[in-house]
C-alpha cells in the first residue's frame, strides 16, 4: 500500500503516502503480533452452532410496527419480511431492529446488491445554493488496493443491506471502541447505509464483511472463490445501528440533504460465533477522531471504498488520495471534506483516514456525496454530534460485547 500515490499536484504526493503507509503498518503491525445526535438513547473458523431463536439481537421492547412474537420473527427468518409495506418501510419504528436470518446474504445474493450511492448534479453550487471554500477538486482517478486487503486494508469491508429498491452495499470501517478496548464490535459507515433518511425508515438485513474478496478476484470468480477469499473474517450481522437525527430529518437520496451529518455506527456480531470480537478477529481497528481540524489543514486524506457503479463492479477496493477542500450545503453545519476521486456509489460509507499519533491512521469522515459522471467525493466533518451517536452505541454495549 506505501507504493501507492496520489497525483503529485497542490504538494499532496509525500503527505498522501504518508496516509495511506499508515493504514497498511497498522494493520501489519496489529496482524503480527445518549443521548446522540442519534435515533435512540487472521482468519476466524467458523462455527457450526446455529444461533438460537432467543440470540436474534432484538431489544426488549420492539417498535409497535415490527413483529412482537417469536413466531412472527420466525416468519422474518423463513422471507416474510420481503412482503412488508415497501412505501412505509419501518418509517414510523423509532429503533433499529435487525433479526438475524441465517445465511441470508449468500454469493448470489452479495452479486445482486447494487451501490447505494447519493448522487448530486456536477453543479451542485448552483443546484443547491451550495459554496465551496474553493474551486472544485480536479478529478483524481481511484487506484485499486494492494491485495491481500487482509495485509493492507484489513479494516476495511463491504456493508450489505436490503432496501425498499432490493439488495445494495455500502462500505465500511471497524473502528475502536474505547468502552471495549481491544474487543471493539463497531463499525463505522453512512447514515443512508443504515437509513432512508426523511423518505423512509431503518433499512433491513445489514452485515458487514471486513475485506471482502481478499485477493480482488473478477466478479466471475468470486462465485466460484473459497469462502476464505470471500469472507476471510466471517460475515458479520448488525445487531444494532445508529444515525444523526439531522440525517433522519433531513436526509436526501440526491441533491446532497442531510449529507453534512450523514455518519452512522454500527455494532455487529459474527453469524458464525468464535468468542472473539470482531477488532481481535481483523487483528486491527482505527481509532475516530472526532477532533479533526478543517479541510485547510491538510495536505491529503484517503479514502477507501468498494465502488459498484460503472465503470467499477464492486468486486474490489479502491482508494483515492488528494488534498481536502470543503463544500457547504447547509450553513447550520460543519462544512463536508471533499477531495478528487473517481470512486462511485458503492463506495459510500467508507472511511478517510489522516494520519495520526505515531503514524498510524486516524478515520475522520465517511464517502457521502459525489456527482455522476464521478469526479469527486464528500464527506461529512466528523464533530459533536458524530461523536454523541458513537458514544451512544459504544455505551449500549459497554462491558457486554
Amino acid at each position: 500500500m506505501s507504493s501507492i500515490r496520489g497525483p503529485r499536484r497542490r504538494r499532496t504526493g509525500a503527505a498522501a503516502a504518508a496516509v495511506l503507509t499508515a493504514l497498511a503498518l497498522t494493520v501489519t503491525a496489529c496482524q503480527s503480533g445518549a443521548d446522540g445526535g442519534g435515533d435512540t438513547d487472521a482468519q476466524a473458523k467458523p462455527s457450526a452452532k446455529a444461533p438460537s431463536t432467543d440470540d436474534l439481537g432484538i431489544p426488549d421492547d420492539l417498535p409497535k410496527d415490527l413483529p412482537t412474537s417469536l413466531k412472527d420473527l420466525e416468519k422474518w427468518r423463513n422471507g416474510e419480511w420481503k412482503n412488508w409495506d415497501r412505501d412505509q418501510w419501518v418509517r414510523e419504528g423509532r429503533d433499529f431492529v435487525n433479526p438475524y436470518i441465517r445465511d441470508h446474504w449468500k454469493r448470489g445474493r452479495m452479486d445482486e446488491a447494487e451501490d447505494n450511492g447519493k448522487r448530486v448534479p456536477e453543479n451542485v453550487e448552483s443546484a443547491s445554493g451550495a459554496s465551496a471554500s474553493g474551486p472544485e477538486p480536479r478529478p483524481v482517478k481511484a487506484r485499486a488496493v494492494d491485495t491481500p486487503y487482509t495485509r493492507n486494508a484489513a479494516p476495511a469491508g463491504k456493508v450489505f443491506m436490503d432496501t425498499p429498491k432490493g439488495p445494495m452495499v455500502c462500505s465500511g470501517t471497524v473502528v475502536k471502541d474505547p468502552r471495549n478496548p481491544g474487543k471493539s464490535n463497531l463499525v463505522a459507515t453512512a447514515g443512508h447505509c443504515v437509513h432512508s433518511g426523511r423518505s423512509g425508515g431503518w433499512l433491513r438485513n445489514i452485515m458487514f464483511v471486513p475485506a471482502y474478496n481478499n485477493r480482488g478476484l473478477p466478479p466471475g470468480q468470486v462465485q466460484s472463490a473459497q469462502p476464505q477469499d470471500v469472507a476471510p473474517y466471517g460475515q458479520w450481522w448488525g445487531e444494532w445501528a445508529q444515525t444523526t437525527d439531522y440525517w433522519i430529518q433531513k436526509g436526501a437520496a440526491s441533491g446532497g440533504g442531510g449529507s453534512q451529518q450523514d455518519f452512522a455506527v454500527l455494532h455487529v456480531r459474527p453469524e458464525r460465533s468464535t468468542g472473539k470480537s470482531l477488532e481481535e478477529t481483523v487483528g486491527a481497528a482505527v481509532k475516530i477522531n472526532f477532533n479533526a481540524p478543517r479541510a485547510g489543514s491538510f495536505s491529503g486524506l484517503s479514502s477507501y471504498g468498494y465502488p459498484a457503479a460503472p465503470p467499477f463492479d464492486g468486486a474490489r477496493m479502491y482508494s483515492c488520495t488528494d488534498r481536502p477542500g470543503e463544500l457547504s450545503i447547509d450553513s447550520s453545519q460543519p462544512a463536508l471534506y471533499r477531495i478528487g476521486c473517481t470512486m462511485t456509489g458503492g463506495s459510500s460509507g467508507g472511511g478517510w483516514f489522516m494520519e495520526g499519533k505515531g503514524g498510524k491512521a486516524e478515520l475522520v469522515s465517511v464517502n457521502s456525496i459525489g456527482p455522476q459522471p464521478a469526479t469527486w467525493l464528500a464527506g461529512p466533518h466528523l464533530g459533536p454530534t458524530a461523536k454523541n451517536v458513537f458514544d451512544a452505541v459504544s455505551k449500549k454495549y459497554a462491558g457486554r460485547n
